[in-house]
């Protein structure tokens, strides 16, 4: 593995490598290059189209998978089709992302499309980090989408983050939520220069006390550009809440939509939407303490996006 490949697994995976003992498949410009599976999971490779098959058996505890995506060559179009099954009980992690390094003048794309069924009483974090850098001229895209299966009383904690370098994405989520299941999404996201972000998430509230609770962060820089669209409908007696906030700089734009729906007298479904700029109370208090107006919007901005 060349360096290159070892720096970007670090920055979206906190990794430089197989990790032994553990669960893990690394796909490189367009390509599976590396898989290992466990005795509690089980990776194999798609025969119909590009992709795996990831399988957590049924009351696996504490388990860590790792399923990074490198590509470090201009004018790679990469789609891939992701399959987890997470049978009752187990209880895993799962650490992807993808970073891309464009040194070129040619686009680089990933595409992927992640489809989750998580079993009755099981539970799955799931970690995704996309980032770009490189010299080139061509454009770092990456256009995640996630489809979540939760069966009763499962519960899933999706954290997403945008950290850097991404010239265009398009991120899709749906998710159908039966009896007693429990969803926590979280997405931070910045972007700055003349990127575009855009994010619509749909999550189905379809059994009795299900609950959802998503929290967007997001800074806009330069003439960036970002559009933030989660809706929730309660299909049964349930509980939602939507909260996003957006931080504006520059000539950035940011549209935050948030829609909700209840189709039960007792679906209980909350939003929240808040964007401004920086708050200049924060940044002199910071200023008076030594540092200069960008050290102080590097701290407000890392802090409101940890």
């Amino acid at each position: 593995m060349e360096e290159l490949e070892k720096q970007l697994l670090e920055k979206i995976a906190d990794i430089r490598g197989f990790q032994p003992g553990t669960a893990f498949s690394l796909r490189r410009n367009g390509s599976g290059v590396e898989r290992h599976s466990t005795q509690a999971v089980t990776i194999t490779a798609k025969e119909d189209k590009p992709g795996i098959d990831i399988v957590v058996r049924s009351f696996t505890k504490q388990e860590k998978v790792h399923i990074p995506v490198v590509v470090t060559k201009s004018g790679v179009h990469d789609m891939v089709y992701n399959d987890f099954y997470i049978q009752e009980g187990a209880d895993v992690e799962i650490v992807a992302g993808c970073g891309i390094h464009n040194s070129g003048c040619d686009a680089s794309e990933h595409n992927g499309i992640h489809t989750f069924h998580i079993g009755k009483n099981a539970r799955v974090i799931y970690v995704e980090k996309h980032y770009g850098e490189g010299t080139g001229t061509g454009e770092r895209i990456l256009n995640p989408t996630t489809v979540i299966h939760m069966e009763e009383g499962s519960f899933m904690k999706m954290d997403t983050a945008q950290i850097g370098g991404v010239d265009s994405t398009i991120r899709k989520t749906e998710a159908f939520l039966q009896a007693n299941a429990k969803l926590v999404m979280s997405e931070r996201l910045m972007t700055h220069g003349d990127q575009k972000a855009h994010s619509d998430v749909i999550v189905n509230l379809d059994g009795e006390d299900s609950v959802v609770q998503i929290v967007s962060r997001s800074v806009g820089k330069d003439t960036s550009t970002q559009v933030f669209h989660p809706i929730a409908v309660g299909n049964k007696a349930c509980r939602a809440h939507i909260q996003c906030d957006s931080i504006l700089m520059g000539h950035s734009k940011i549209s935050s939509i948030p829609e909700i729906a209840a189709n039960h007298v007792d679906a209980q479904i909350v939003h929240e939407a808040a964007i401004g700029k920086i708050n200049s109370d924060q940044l002199i208090k910071l200023q008076t303490l030594g540092l200069s107006e960008e050290e102080a919007e590097k701290v407000i901005i890392d802090g409101f996006l940890k």
